[in-house]
């Protein structure tokens, strides 16, 4: 067994007075290999593997890849990973399992808190393990024993079992374990890992403070140069002797003289850190083992750097606007003052609204930063608005045209949006929106600003249409489809010829020869003019061949219908000498080839209708089909 003395913290203390530090730490030790030395225990067989039977113990780091219903987990030693813990797989009769083999070297006469860290690592509902710890003296007079009743499994969380016991005139004791549980049949369970035994001295309760708040804790700056009284107030003995101590990099030390429930402690230009004092009792015969000692919560003093902090404002500040105060680097409590007057704000960042010439001045920030008193200053101008002034607040432009706008009356300009601008930082720049479009300039003096506004409007040019050509017969007319876009426009036809309507989008047109009509689309805002042109195409007559011959020599291979493209709602029905329909269309912009569903017809004579529109009467005759 190994012994290791450090200031581990118990976490379930069972004293109801102070504690020393632990003046013994059984760990079971710490190396590189995943198992630890034999404890030399003669009741418990030894084994350095995974498989821990009944009746043996292991000194492992972890229970990784050991017995299949345990729980996978570490030591219990916090942050030491290659750290050890005791591994017991309980024997199937009780008895002990652990007893000390070195002797522990107590103070006589003192009370003590026993404790034990331990773990049931079953993970199901099973025979849970029952410990009894004995303190015993060298000649195994029992000082006290404890049992930790059953420990609950299916938690795989350590636990602390503690107790207190006194020691006599002769302190050197051992430790016994005894497991509780008869287990015959060899069921499962009874299984645990032991870690971190723990002795504490414990004695009177003792509390300690600092001033008259009895804080525990106080900020101080790095440059301070003041005195602080450590206070404390003991509920025990009448004849206990004290000491103070300051903590040093090789642990606590006495502070010479320091031995009364006060301490006038003299802080002087500290550098940054923590500085941590505390108390120590003990009766007159131990006071001179520091471990028989117990030990008060401990008292820091945290020297803090100084902070440089930056005041800060949004200064120079228009009259009217709100200033606003602010400071940097130096987090804490905060006194606003104005040109050395009265504290008239405790916030970090004061927001004074409505600002006048009366408010311009030195404002300086006291700080309280964690013990360390600062200040920093800065000074407010207040100054009179920019006038903003635009040259037009609504000039008007053709799409793809520009417009210069000039704001005047302050120092730098700031346009937004930024769409369709030369700059956006310049009192004259150009302005080319693809739409109307509202800009809002900021005119500044300094950092002083004010706003207006100027709406550039967008006219959309002009667009014609005239629509898809015609064609119509000598005699008969036609309707224009005329389409137009833009803002503000006016538009007519020419030439004026055989035209119901120059001014009308869909005027009636009837010319007696081909003639090309011309839309002219024009802008009342100085837009460009736009114009577009529709052929209609004049057939003298109607000419319907009575043959055709489909033989492939491309010469008269299809029945050509002269202009009767120039009847939108035509339709051709051709029949056969029985009146069978072999040929139908709806208008004629395929010629029939003397086909009926893709096959070829054979010479003969055929018979046609042609529909031109509602008001022509049919035409009909015959052809005759040549191959």
């Amino acid at each position: 067994m190994t012994l290791f003395f450090c200031s581990s913290k118990v976490l379930a203390q069972v004293c109801t007075g102070s504690l020393g530090d632990p003046v013994v730490n059984i760990d079971f030790g710490r190396g590189s290999a995943p198992f630890g030395p034999s404890l030399g225990i003669r009741s418990y067989n030894y084994v350095n593997s995974t498989r821990v039977n009944d009746g043996d113990y292991a000194i492992a780091q972890s229970t990784r890849s050991m017995n299949r219903d345990w729980y996978e987990f570490r030591n219990h030693t916090p942050g030491d990973l290659n750290g050890y813990m005791m591994v017991i797989n309980a024997d199937e009769s009780r008895g002990i399992f652990y007893e000390s083999t070195i002797p522990i070297d107590l103070c006589p006469n003192t009370t003590y808190e026993f404790a034990a860290w331990v773990i049931n690592m079953l993970e199901y509902d099973g025979l849970k393990p029952n410990i009894t710890f004995v303190i015993l003296d060298m000649n195994n007079n029992e000082l006290r024993r404890y049992n930790t009743g059953d420990i609950p499994d299916r938690d795989p969380n350590w636990k602390q079992y503690g107790f207190l016991f006194e020691t006599t005139g002769a302190a050197r004791v051992k430790i016994r374990m005894i497991s509780n549980v008869d287990n015959p049949n060899g069921d499962g369970g009874n299984d645990l890992a032991i870690d971190d035994i723990t002795f504490r001295a414990c004695g009177p309760l003792i509390n300690t403070g600092i001033g008259t708040g009895f804080t525990q804790m106080e900020n101080v700056c790095e440059n301070t140069n003041a005195v602080f009284q450590l206070s404390a107030e003991v509920r025990g003995s009448a004849t206990l002797r004290y000491q103070w101590q300051q903590e040093t990099p090789n642990g606590w030390a006495d502070i010479p003289g320091a031995m009364g429930l006060f301490y006038d402690l003299a802080i002087s230009n500290p550098a940054p850190g923590d500085y941590r004092y505390r108390l120590t009792a003990a009766e007159p015969g131990n006071f001179d083992s520091p471990g028989c000692r117990t030990v008060s919560p401990v008292l820091i003093f945290r020297a803090n750097l100084a902070p440089f902090p930056v005041a800060l404002s949004n200064g120079p500040v228009c009259v009217g606007d709100a200033i606003i105060l602010d400071v940097a680097d130096a987090p804490g409590t905060y006194e606003w003052r104005k040109d050395g007057g009265p504290v008239f704000s405790r916030e970090k960042s004061p927001v004074l609204q409505g600002a006048n010439n009366t408010m311009a001045g030195l404002y300086t920030v006291s700080i309280n930063s964690f013990g360390c008193e600062v200040s920093a200053s800065i000074n407010v101008d207040i100054i009179p608005p920019p006038v903003p002034v635009v040259d037009d607040a609504e000039p008007e432009i053709c799409a793809g045209d520009g417009v210069r706008l000039l704001a005047s009356g302050g120092t730098s300009y700031s346009w937004s949006p930024s769409i369709g601008l030369s700059s956006s930082s310049i009192a004259d720049p150009i302005a080319s929106p693809t739409e109307t479009t509202l800009y809002t300039v900021k005119v500044y003096s300094g950092s002083c600003y004010r706003e207006t506004q100027v709406n550039v409007i967008v006219h959309n040019v002009p667009k014609a249409d005239a629509g898809p050509d015609k064609k119509i017969l000598n005699g008969y007319s036609t309707k224009l489809e005329g389409q137009v876009l833009g803002d503000g426009i006016s538009y007519f036809w020419t030439p004026a010829i055989a035209i119901d309507d120059v001014t009308s989008l869909n005027p009636t047109v009837s010319p007696k020869e081909d003639t090309r009509y011309i839309l002219n689309v024009m802008s009342s805002f100085g837009c460009a003019t736009a114009v577009d042109e529709v052929f209609v195409k004049v057939y003298p007559r109607l000419i319907i061949p009575n043959a055709f011959s489909p033989n492939g020599d491309n010469y008269n291979d299809v029945w050509n219908i002269t202009a009767i493209d120039a009847f939108e709602t035509a339709s051709v029905k051709v029949m056969n000498r029985y009146g069978e329909l072999v040929f139908e269309s709806r208008g004629y912009e395929k010629p029939w080839e003397g086909k009926r569903k893709n096959e070829n017809l054979p010479t003969g004579v055929y018979y046609y209708l042609i529909y031109l529109r509602e008001d022509i009467a049919p035409l009909s005759g015959s052809l005759t089909l040549i191959r």
